[in-house]
């Protein structure tokens, strides 16, 4: 017994040797303790009127597959022309599908691949429906030029199709998504013409128009016309991340640059359980709605498994020089801590969406009585599906979770798959981490996975470098303001995002 007990104690002694090894050489990205500010904020107040007048413009996308006003569309359009002549008369211009913008700047060599910078011009309403009407009947019922209108709502501090410019920021309605970024590509570009700067490449600009509604009519097209011309793109650059403060990222002390090199993909489920109706004085002994409640109670209890892909283990090499000791010793020792890595990281709603394909149940309807008993109750689920997982293999799922019951299952909404992983091995993305530094010297820069969806994803079709970062340093509450209420961008954030775009373009072939 004493010489089993000794071998065990010496099993365990070597576990922990190993252990401690594999933590103090495992290689993390040491903390960049740079005191440098980076670039320093020159502040341009004709390119925030720019914006501001974009701002007032409500191009707002509802209602499905892209049915909605497009007149302020082609009020947009004509702001743009007015507002960069440089471009219009130096870069070509194409429309497709006629509000789909697509700028090119020719290249000195035509044989290198050409670079993609994409957004879109419609934003969501300002989450009021009746601010909303109000405010697109102001802007139908006057002429250009644009009219000073300020509509405000109780939650906005200035109106939501105000471009008000106050407190060292731009407020509005797609400020942050996606007309401050689509406007900074504008303001790059134009600064690369009036400076006499020829880039090696091509340098494309592409803006949808229902990015908010599913793309299919905006960048699903300006991807195809695209493919048409046999065009492939060395780097495709988006939105999909963002430099996360200091403190917004539990356990980790610093700014966090997450950019997205893949995005989860969607798949929406109606599920209709059918059982007895009838009158709520005799229930029968199961419900429709009960049978329905077993299986959503089996949905959210059995869930796919979770798993750290290659990109979430690369994301936790990049942040874990700047984690706690425990934390650290589980990302260096998968091959042991594995199991107790997952159970952590699934605890946490922000985590758990990194590692697995998530379920959740959004609708739900039944009876409309309080005293009727439907014969069919119906729920709808959605899958945000992980690299690694197919929309088959979570097909498969919900029939196990169905299993033994009287339904129908029916997709809803744009089903896709999870996106290809796009490789940080590139000369696209070490361009990112430069510009990273070049406007946030001290962020720890590291690829992600975007777990909401964009329009890069149509864009597979003409490259497989694709990356989804918007270089802006944002807090919670301005995070929670995108398709909220009160967004807005701060001036610094703006001055540094077009920097940050004309450096990428200035110096892609450096």
């Amino acid at each position: 017994m004493k010489k089993f007990l000794f071998i065990l104690i010496g099993i365990i002694v070597i576990l922990i040797i190993i252990v401690l090894i594999k933590t103090f050489t495992y290689p993390f990205k040491k903390i960049n303790s740079s005191t440098s500010k980076g670039w320093k904020v020159i502040k341009d107040d004709s390119a925030i009127q720019r914006l501001s007048g974009g701002i007032k413009i409500p191009t707002v996308s509802t209602g499905e597959l892209g049915e909605f006003d497009y007149s302020t569309f082609d009020r947009i359009k004509e702001y743009l022309k007015t507002s960069y002549p440089l471009i219009y008369e130096n870069a070509e211009y194409v429309e497709v599908n006629q509000y789909g913008l697509v700028y090119r700047l020719k290249g000195s060599n035509p044989s290198l691949a050409p670079i993609l910078f994409l957004s879109h011009t419609d934003v969501v309403p300002p989450g009021d429906a009746d601010l909303k009407d109000k405010t697109e009947n102001v802007f139908r019922a006057n002429d250009k030029p644009l009219p000073p209108v300020s509509i405000v709502a109780e939650e906005w501090d200035f109106g939501p199709f105000s471009g008000a410019v106050a407190n060292g920021r731009i407020y509005g309605r797609g400020t942050i998504d996606m007309k401050g970024m689509l406007f900074s590509l504008m303001e790059s570009l134009n600064n690369i013409i009036k400076t006499h700067h020829k880039p090696q490449r091509d340098i494309y600009l592409a803006f949808g128009f229902d990015e908010e509604v599913g793309g299919q009519k905006g960048a699903v097209q300006i991807a195809n016309y695209f493919k048409s011309k046999n065009l492939t793109f060395d780097a495709v650059y988006d939105e999909g991340g963002l430099i996360l403060q200091k403190g917004s990222v539990a356990g980790i002390d610093a700014d966090v640059a997450v950019i997205g090199c893949a995005e989860k993909g969607f798949l929406s489920v109606k599920i209709k359980v059918k059982g007895l109706g009838g009158h709520s004085s005799m229930p029968p002994t199961e419900s429709a709605i009960g049978k329905a409640a077993v299986i959503m109670q089996r949905l959210e209890d059995d869930q796919m498994k979770p798993m750290i892909t290659p990109l979430i283990n690369e994301f936790f090499t990049k942040i874990g020089g700047s984690m706690s000791f425990v934390n650290r010793m589980g990302i260096s020792n998968q091959w042991l801590l594995k199991p107790v890595l997952l159970s952590q990281l699934t605890k946490n709603n922000s985590t758990n969406a990194l590692v697995r394909t998530t379920t959740a149940l959004t609708m739900m309807k039944g009876s409309d009585a309080p005293n009727v008993l439907s014969p069919e109750v119906e729920f709808v689920v959605n899958f945000r599906l992980l690299p690694g997982n197919t929309v088959k293999e979570v097909k498969e799922h919900i029939a196990k979770a169905t299993k033994g019951f009287d339904v129908e299952i029916e997709e809803i909404d744009n089903v896709k798959e999870a996106s290809a992983v796009s490789s940080t091995n590139t000369k696209a993305f070490k361009l990112i981490e430069a510009g990273i530094k070049e406007i946030h010297p001290t962020a720890i820069a590291t690829p992600y996975l975007t777990v909401g969806a964009t329009d890069a994803y149509k864009y597979q079709i003409v490259s497989k470098n694709i990356y989804r970062f918007m270089p802006i340093k944002i807090t919670d509450a301005e995070k929670q303001s995108i398709h909220s209420t009160n967004e807005y961008i701060s001036i610094e954030n703006y001055m540094k995002m077009i920097h940050y775009f004309e450096f990428i373009m200035r110096n892609y072939d450096k």
